[in-house]
């Protein structure tokens, strides 16, 4: 059996190299996860594997507003009963979760997968602006709601996207100060979420 360094077998070595990999998930961390591993009956870490290949196989982005989905497009997108005339932008699809928890949105929403961020090259090509413009021009959409998190990124990526929009003449606004600095929107209360909302501000 290969070992790697410091006698670890290979195997071991690897997954704990592929832990690591994951957001927030340091050295020590990983090597917690990979012996967890190693120590569960092997239905359990064959059912993990099933359940990462599944996610793989099947989960998509809807076409419209690039939420992930089993179906193009996504149910949001479907579903005729929203008000078609506002987007909330949001950085990731656990946002759009956090702002459907707080029952106070009827309309569609925008994905960007991310926030721009020179400092880690993430530049607005990497980012799912340009799809958000297309949607803007095709005449329907009225408002543009920002909820990115309010922190230096959510600030930058929101007044980025008010000037590209500017020219559209769509009112584009921001969640409400409700939300504390440097909170992320996953996290935050139904109530304080559904006062943001309540309380947008024009950019």
């Amino acid at each position: 059996m290969a070992e790697g360094a410091g006698g670890t077998p290979e195997p071991i070595g690897r997954l704990i190299d592929e832990f690591h990999r994951l957001p927030g998930i340091g050295p020590k961390s990983a090597q917690r996860l990979a012996y967890h591993i190693l120590r569960v009956p092997e239905r359990d870490a064959l059912a993990l594997a099933e359940a990462i290949g599944d996610v793989k196989r099947r989960i998509i982005f809807c076409s419209s507003c690039l939420n992930i989905t089993e179906s193009d497009p996504c149910s949001f997108c479907q579903d005729q009963r929203r008000d078609r005339t506002i987007i909330c932008v949001v950085e990731q699809p656990l946002d759009i979760l956090a702002i459907e928890r707080s029952g106070s949105f009827r309309g569609l929403y925008h994905v960007l997968h991310g926030l721009l961020n020179p400092m880690d090259g993430v530049g607005p090509e990497d980012l799912h602006i340009r799809e958000l413009v297309e949607r803007v021009r095709a005449g329907e959409v009225t408002e543009i709601i920002m909820a990115t998190n309010p922190s230096l990124e959510g600030e930058a990526t929101a007044m980025y996207v008010q000037r590209l929009l500017a020219p559209a003449g769509v009112r584009v606004t921001r969640l409400a100060r409700g939300l504390p600095s440097g909170a992320d929107l996953e996290y935050a209360d139904d109530i304080t979420l559904a006062r943001a909302l309540e309380g947008r501000q024009e950019l």
